[in-house]
């Protein structure tokens, strides 16, 4: 049963970070647009019920939760709050541990899997942190010739900011290994 530790805003004025006591997963991030991708996920779900709720994305010890910009805030804590609390802890030995394979890019040459390992290494340095600490985050979608695809998890989701001032602060950080690279997002 994880408890929560603190709420915080984020700079998206439709999405609150949840900090838990206990994890909810081991390394797994889990992210929702709907509650149809939802399904068979207990917690996600549950989070779903709850009108006005448009996003829901857990990692570890902490979850966002984001809404159409119609709820008060301070009653849709207290909704959020019930099914989150009762959602078990992640067990640490759990097999999802094996099966974190976090969403892979499929058919790449070895020199372009070398480009994404490095590109990776650079997001998980320099911009991974920032995102997750504002209760979202990004994965690359595909990498074919010099365009990036991202995908925006969480917060940064429907945040105005991703999709403009975050978006090109990634693309110039990138340009620095790869100068020629595109980065868009989905």
């Amino acid at each position: 049963m994880p408890k929560i530790a603190e709420i915080e805003n984020t700079p998206n004025p439709n999405a609150l970070k949840f900090i838990l006591k206990e994890p909810l997963t081991w390394g797994i991030a889990r992210s929702y647009d709907d509650a149809t991708q939802a399904a068979n996920d207990p917690l996600a779900a549950a989070l779903f019920q709850i009108e006005h709720v448009t996003n829901v994305f857990y990692v570890d010890h902490w979850l966002t939760v984001t809404q159409d910009g119609a709820a008060d805030w301070q009653e849709l804590k207290r909704k959020i709050a019930e099914p989150l609390r009762a959602a078990p802890a992640a067990d640490e030995r759990s097999a999802d541990i094996a099966a974190a394979a976090a969403h892979p890019v499929e058919d790449l040459s070895e020199a372009d899997l070398e480009r994404l390992d490095r590109i990776n290494d650079l997001l998980d340095e320099e911009i991974r942190p920032f995102l997750q600490n504002d209760g979202g985050d990004v994965y690359v979608v595909s990498l074919v010739g010099n365009k990036l695809t991202v995908h925006y998890q969480g917060a940064c989701g429907s945040c105005p900011s991703s999709l403009s001032g975050t978006l090109t602060g990634i693309e110039n950080l990138l340009k620095s290994i790869e100068p020629d690279i595109e980065v868009l997002a989905t």
